[in-house]
Protein backbone atom coordinates (compact mmCIF):
# COMPACT_ATOMS: atom_id res chain seq x y z
CA UNK A 1 0.00 0.00 0.00
CA UNK A 2 1.41 3.44 -0.66
CA UNK A 3 0.85 6.10 2.35
CA UNK A 4 0.82 9.18 3.00
CA UNK A 5 2.02 10.65 6.51
CA UNK A 6 2.15 14.59 6.54
CA UNK A 7 4.51 15.71 9.49
CA UNK A 8 6.55 12.53 8.84
CA UNK A 9 10.01 14.33 9.83
CA UNK A 10 8.65 14.75 13.30
CA UNK A 11 8.97 12.72 16.71
CA UNK A 12 5.50 10.29 16.39
CA UNK A 13 5.37 10.77 12.74
CA UNK A 14 9.07 9.29 12.36
CA UNK A 15 8.43 6.43 14.07
CA UNK A 16 5.40 5.93 12.19
CA UNK A 17 7.26 6.21 8.82
CA UNK A 18 9.41 3.72 10.05
CA UNK A 19 6.55 1.16 11.23
CA UNK A 20 4.65 1.71 7.73
CA UNK A 21 8.07 1.06 5.91
CA UNK A 22 9.24 -2.48 8.12
CA UNK A 23 5.08 -3.79 6.94
CA UNK A 24 6.10 -3.46 3.58
CA UNK A 25 3.99 -0.40 2.78
CA UNK A 26 5.52 2.78 0.52
CA UNK A 27 5.69 5.93 2.42
CA UNK A 28 5.08 9.92 1.18
CA UNK A 29 6.34 12.20 3.67
CA UNK A 30 5.33 15.68 3.15
CA UNK A 31 7.19 17.89 5.84
CA UNK A 32 7.65 21.79 5.77
CA UNK A 33 10.44 20.95 8.48
CA UNK A 34 9.32 23.84 10.45
CA UNK A 35 8.96 21.13 13.76
CA UNK A 36 10.76 17.95 12.11
CA UNK A 37 14.02 17.28 11.21
CA UNK A 38 15.02 15.08 7.99
CA UNK A 39 17.76 13.98 10.76
CA UNK A 40 14.73 11.72 12.43
CA UNK A 41 14.19 9.89 9.07
CA UNK A 42 18.25 8.97 8.81
CA UNK A 43 17.57 5.04 9.29
CA UNK A 44 15.17 4.83 6.59
CA UNK A 45 16.45 7.42 4.10
CA UNK A 46 18.06 5.12 1.94
CA UNK A 47 14.68 2.93 1.71
CA UNK A 48 13.53 2.23 -1.78
CA UNK A 49 10.12 2.73 -0.44
CA UNK A 50 10.65 6.22 0.94
CA UNK A 51 9.51 9.35 -0.92
CA UNK A 52 10.24 12.66 1.22
CA UNK A 53 8.70 16.02 -0.22
CA UNK A 54 9.81 19.49 2.11
CA UNK A 55 7.14 21.68 1.52
CA UNK A 56 3.66 23.08 3.35
CA UNK A 57 0.47 20.99 3.69
CA UNK A 58 -1.46 23.83 2.93
CA UNK A 59 -0.19 24.33 -0.38
CA UNK A 60 -2.47 22.82 -2.89
CA UNK A 61 0.15 21.98 -5.31
CA UNK A 62 2.37 20.52 -2.91
CA UNK A 63 -0.68 18.26 -1.61
CA UNK A 64 -1.42 17.16 -4.96
CA UNK A 65 1.54 15.50 -5.52
CA UNK A 66 2.32 14.37 -2.47
CA UNK A 67 -1.36 12.39 -2.59
CA UNK A 68 -0.39 11.00 -5.70
CA UNK A 69 -0.99 7.14 -5.76
CA UNK A 70 -1.82 7.47 -2.06
CA UNK A 71 -3.99 4.31 -0.76
CA UNK A 72 -3.77 5.74 3.10
CA UNK A 73 -3.32 9.19 4.64
CA UNK A 74 -1.76 10.01 8.54
CA UNK A 75 -2.05 13.27 8.93
CA UNK A 76 0.54 14.67 11.82
CA UNK A 77 1.74 17.70 10.67
CA UNK A 78 0.47 20.66 13.07
CA UNK A 79 2.40 23.39 15.03
CA UNK A 80 3.22 21.60 18.00
CA UNK A 81 4.77 23.12 21.88
CA UNK A 82 3.74 25.42 23.88
CA UNK A 83 6.60 27.99 22.95
CA UNK A 84 6.12 27.97 19.80
CA UNK A 85 2.03 28.53 20.42
CA UNK A 86 2.57 31.04 22.53
CA UNK A 87 5.23 32.76 20.42
CA UNK A 88 2.59 33.26 17.52
CA UNK A 89 -1.15 31.73 18.46
CA UNK A 90 -2.41 32.62 15.17
CA UNK A 91 -0.19 30.76 13.12
CA UNK A 92 -0.68 27.78 15.13
CA UNK A 93 -4.67 27.79 14.71
CA UNK A 94 -4.16 28.15 10.75
CA UNK A 95 -1.22 26.02 10.46
CA UNK A 96 -3.46 23.27 12.16
CA UNK A 97 -7.25 23.88 10.82
CA UNK A 98 -6.49 25.18 7.68
CA UNK A 99 -4.15 21.96 6.80
CA UNK A 100 -6.61 19.38 8.38
CA UNK A 101 -9.29 21.25 6.45
CA UNK A 102 -7.37 21.02 2.82
CA UNK A 103 -6.26 17.10 3.41
CA UNK A 104 -9.66 16.07 4.88
CA UNK A 105 -10.88 17.83 1.51
CA UNK A 106 -8.37 16.42 -0.72
CA UNK A 107 -9.16 13.11 1.02
CA UNK A 108 -12.79 13.22 0.50
CA UNK A 109 -12.13 14.05 -3.21
CA UNK A 110 -10.05 10.59 -3.80
CA UNK A 111 -11.88 8.76 -1.50
CA UNK A 112 -8.40 7.49 0.60
CA UNK A 113 -9.12 7.15 4.17
CA UNK A 114 -7.35 9.39 7.00
CA UNK A 115 -6.15 9.24 10.16
CA UNK A 116 -6.22 13.06 11.92
CA UNK A 117 -3.36 13.34 14.61
CA UNK A 118 -5.01 15.09 17.66
CA UNK A 119 -4.39 16.04 21.50
CA UNK A 120 -5.58 14.79 24.92
CA UNK A 121 -5.01 19.07 24.88
CA UNK A 122 -8.78 18.93 23.65
CA UNK A 123 -10.08 17.83 27.34
CA UNK A 124 -8.38 21.31 28.71
CA UNK A 125 -9.27 21.42 32.15
CA UNK A 126 -10.88 18.05 32.10
CA UNK A 127 -14.74 17.27 33.35
CA UNK A 128 -13.30 14.15 34.82
CA UNK A 129 -10.94 11.83 34.84
CA UNK A 130 -9.89 9.04 33.62
CA UNK A 131 -11.07 11.22 30.39
CA UNK A 132 -13.14 9.14 27.81
CA UNK A 133 -13.46 10.44 24.14
CA UNK A 134 -17.28 10.76 24.75
CA UNK A 135 -16.94 13.15 27.51
CA UNK A 136 -17.68 17.46 27.50
CA UNK A 137 -14.87 19.20 27.09
CA UNK A 138 -13.57 22.12 29.40
CA UNK A 139 -11.40 24.82 28.20
CA UNK A 140 -9.54 27.93 29.08
CA UNK A 141 -10.72 31.64 28.11
CA UNK A 142 -9.73 32.73 24.47
CA UNK A 143 -7.53 35.29 26.70
CA UNK A 144 -5.28 32.34 27.50
CA UNK A 145 -3.13 31.82 24.57
CA UNK A 146 -2.18 28.32 25.86
CA UNK A 147 -5.54 27.41 24.88
CA UNK A 148 -4.85 27.90 21.24
CA UNK A 149 -3.78 24.69 20.23
CA UNK A 150 -6.04 23.43 21.93
CA UNK A 151 -9.12 25.02 20.30
CA UNK A 152 -7.07 24.13 16.54
CA UNK A 153 -7.01 20.24 17.35
CA UNK A 154 -10.85 19.93 18.54
CA UNK A 155 -11.61 21.94 15.43
CA UNK A 156 -9.48 19.44 13.19
CA UNK A 157 -11.89 16.64 15.03
CA UNK A 158 -15.24 18.61 14.51
CA UNK A 159 -13.90 19.05 10.46
CA UNK A 160 -13.23 14.94 10.98
CA UNK A 161 -15.82 13.91 12.16
CA UNK A 162 -18.36 16.34 9.75
CA UNK A 163 -16.37 14.44 6.62
CA UNK A 164 -17.30 11.15 8.29
CA UNK A 165 -20.63 12.17 8.58
CA UNK A 166 -19.82 12.82 4.66
CA UNK A 167 -18.97 8.95 3.97
CA UNK A 168 -15.25 9.49 4.29
CA UNK A 169 -13.06 7.13 6.11
CA UNK A 170 -11.42 9.02 8.81
CA UNK A 171 -10.56 8.65 12.12
CA UNK A 172 -9.39 10.67 14.78
CA UNK A 173 -6.14 9.89 17.57
CA UNK A 174 -5.91 11.51 20.75
CA UNK A 175 -2.56 11.69 21.79
CA UNK A 176 -1.45 11.45 26.12
CA UNK A 177 2.19 12.74 26.52
CA UNK A 178 3.91 10.72 24.18
CA UNK A 179 7.90 10.07 24.41
CA UNK A 180 10.83 8.31 23.52
CA UNK A 181 14.05 8.78 21.15
CA UNK A 182 14.09 11.71 19.23
CA UNK A 183 11.45 13.77 21.07
CA UNK A 184 12.16 17.28 21.06
CA UNK A 185 13.58 18.28 24.31
CA UNK A 186 11.67 21.78 24.19
CA UNK A 187 8.05 20.87 22.88
CA UNK A 188 4.99 20.70 25.24
CA UNK A 189 4.27 17.66 26.88
CA UNK A 190 8.10 16.30 26.33
CA UNK A 191 8.65 16.72 30.01
CA UNK A 192 10.54 13.32 29.38
CA UNK A 193 12.74 14.55 26.43
CA UNK A 194 13.55 17.62 28.77
CA UNK A 195 14.57 15.94 31.54
CA UNK A 196 16.83 13.09 29.50
CA UNK A 197 18.21 16.26 28.01
CA UNK A 198 19.58 17.75 31.36
CA UNK A 199 20.23 14.66 33.01
CA UNK A 200 22.96 14.06 29.94
CA UNK A 201 24.07 17.57 30.66
CA UNK A 202 24.12 17.04 34.03
CA UNK A 203 22.34 20.03 34.63
CA UNK A 204 19.34 20.35 37.10
CA UNK A 205 16.03 18.48 36.01
CA UNK A 206 13.57 21.65 35.79
CA UNK A 207 10.16 21.17 37.56
CA UNK A 208 7.30 23.42 36.61
CA UNK A 209 5.13 24.48 38.97
CA UNK A 210 5.25 22.41 42.35
CA UNK A 211 5.68 18.78 40.45
CA UNK A 212 2.03 17.66 41.71
CA UNK A 213 -0.02 17.84 38.65
CA UNK A 214 0.08 14.33 37.24
CA UNK A 215 0.30 12.89 33.85
CA UNK A 216 -0.01 9.32 31.90
CA UNK A 217 3.01 8.73 29.53
CA UNK A 218 2.80 6.22 26.21
CA UNK A 219 5.70 5.27 24.75
CA UNK A 220 6.23 6.23 21.17
CA UNK A 221 6.15 2.45 20.28
CA UNK A 222 3.21 1.93 21.65
CA UNK A 223 1.87 5.36 20.50
CA UNK A 224 2.59 4.19 16.79
CA UNK A 225 0.90 0.86 17.19
CA UNK A 226 -2.42 2.53 18.36
CA UNK A 227 -1.51 5.13 15.26
CA UNK A 228 -1.37 2.53 13.25
CA UNK A 229 -4.17 0.19 13.58
CA UNK A 230 -6.69 3.42 13.67
CA UNK A 231 -5.62 4.39 10.27
CA UNK A 232 -5.72 0.95 8.66
CA UNK A 233 -8.53 -0.49 10.80
CA UNK A 234 -11.95 -0.36 8.93
CA UNK A 235 -13.52 -0.69 12.62
CA UNK A 236 -12.08 2.76 13.20
CA UNK A 237 -13.64 4.67 10.90
CA UNK A 238 -16.06 7.29 12.14
CA UNK A 239 -14.43 7.24 15.80
CA UNK A 240 -11.89 9.23 18.05
CA UNK A 241 -9.17 7.16 19.92
CA UNK A 242 -7.50 7.92 23.01
CA UNK A 243 -4.11 6.87 22.30
CA UNK A 244 -1.86 6.98 25.95
CA UNK A 245 -1.06 4.59 28.55
CA UNK A 246 -2.92 4.94 31.91
CA UNK A 247 -0.48 5.14 34.64
CA UNK A 248 -0.65 8.08 36.37
CA UNK A 249 2.57 9.76 37.54
CA UNK A 250 3.33 13.31 39.50
CA UNK A 251 5.64 15.16 37.52
CA UNK A 252 7.78 15.40 40.89
CA UNK A 253 7.72 11.60 41.03
CA UNK A 254 8.70 11.48 36.96
CA UNK A 255 11.77 13.66 38.19
CA UNK A 256 12.78 11.30 40.35
CA UNK A 257 12.18 7.99 38.16
CA UNK A 258 14.67 9.94 35.69
CA UNK A 259 17.19 10.56 38.03
CA UNK A 260 17.04 6.56 39.19
CA UNK A 261 16.99 5.50 35.93
CA UNK A 262 20.19 7.76 34.53
CA UNK A 263 22.08 7.68 37.58
CA UNK A 264 22.17 11.46 37.41
CA UNK A 265 21.49 12.83 40.87
CA UNK A 266 21.55 16.46 39.71
CA UNK A 267 19.56 18.47 41.85
CA UNK A 268 15.49 18.93 40.82
CA UNK A 269 14.80 22.42 40.19
CA UNK A 270 11.48 24.04 40.75
CA UNK A 271 10.06 26.87 38.60
CA UNK A 272 6.90 28.94 38.65
CA UNK A 273 4.71 28.69 35.06
CA UNK A 274 4.58 32.39 35.44
CA UNK A 275 8.14 32.75 34.54
CA UNK A 276 8.70 30.15 32.20
CA UNK A 277 5.37 30.84 30.15
CA UNK A 278 3.88 33.87 31.50
CA UNK A 279 1.30 35.28 33.96
CA UNK A 280 -1.88 34.18 32.67
CA UNK A 281 -0.53 30.64 31.78
CA UNK A 282 -3.01 28.14 32.92
CA UNK A 283 -2.21 24.66 33.97
CA UNK A 284 -4.04 21.42 33.72
CA UNK A 285 -3.55 19.80 37.34
CA UNK A 286 -4.20 16.04 36.11
CA UNK A 287 -4.35 14.16 32.66
CA UNK A 288 -5.09 10.77 32.15
CA UNK A 289 -6.98 8.76 29.99
CA UNK A 290 -9.72 6.06 29.87
CA UNK A 291 -8.97 3.85 27.13
CA UNK A 292 -11.81 0.90 26.43
CA UNK A 293 -12.90 2.30 22.86
CA UNK A 294 -9.02 1.45 21.40
CA UNK A 295 -9.20 -1.78 23.19
CA UNK A 296 -12.16 -3.23 22.31
CA UNK A 297 -12.61 -1.36 18.23
CA UNK A 298 -8.96 -1.31 17.63
CA UNK A 299 -7.85 -4.26 19.71
CA UNK A 300 -5.12 -1.66 21.19
CA UNK A 301 -3.71 -1.10 24.38
CA UNK A 302 -0.22 0.29 25.31
CA UNK A 303 2.18 -2.42 26.45
CA UNK A 304 5.29 -0.53 27.45
CA UNK A 305 6.08 0.05 31.34
CA UNK A 306 6.80 4.02 31.97
CA UNK A 307 10.03 2.37 33.82
CA UNK A 308 11.07 0.23 30.40
CA UNK A 309 9.74 3.06 28.21
CA UNK A 310 12.35 5.33 30.49
CA UNK A 311 15.03 3.05 30.30
CA UNK A 312 15.28 2.57 26.34
CA UNK A 313 14.45 6.09 25.94
CA UNK A 314 17.88 6.79 28.19
CA UNK A 315 19.83 4.35 25.94
CA UNK A 316 18.82 6.10 23.17
CA UNK A 317 19.82 9.50 24.59
CA UNK A 318 22.85 8.76 26.10
CA UNK A 319 24.18 7.31 22.95
CA UNK A 320 22.80 8.75 20.10
CA UNK A 321 22.11 12.62 21.14
CA UNK A 322 24.34 15.03 21.04
CA UNK A 323 25.11 17.88 23.53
Amino acid sequence: MRVLVTGGAGFIGSHLVERLLAEGHSVTVLDDLSGGRLENLDGVRDHPGLRVIVGDVRDPGVLRTALEGAEAVFHLAAVVGVPRVLADPLRAIRVNVEGTERVLEACAERGIPVCVASSSEVYGKGVRWPAAEGDDLRLGPPSAPRWAYAVSKLLDEHLAMAWARRGLRVSVVRYFNVYGPRADPHGYGYVVARFMDQALRGEPLTVYGDGSQTRSFIYVADAVEGTFRAGLSPAAFGHIFNIGYPEEISIRALAEKVRSITGRWVPIRFLPFSEVYGSDFEEVPRRVPEVSRARALLGFEACVTLDEGLQRTWEWWRTCRRV
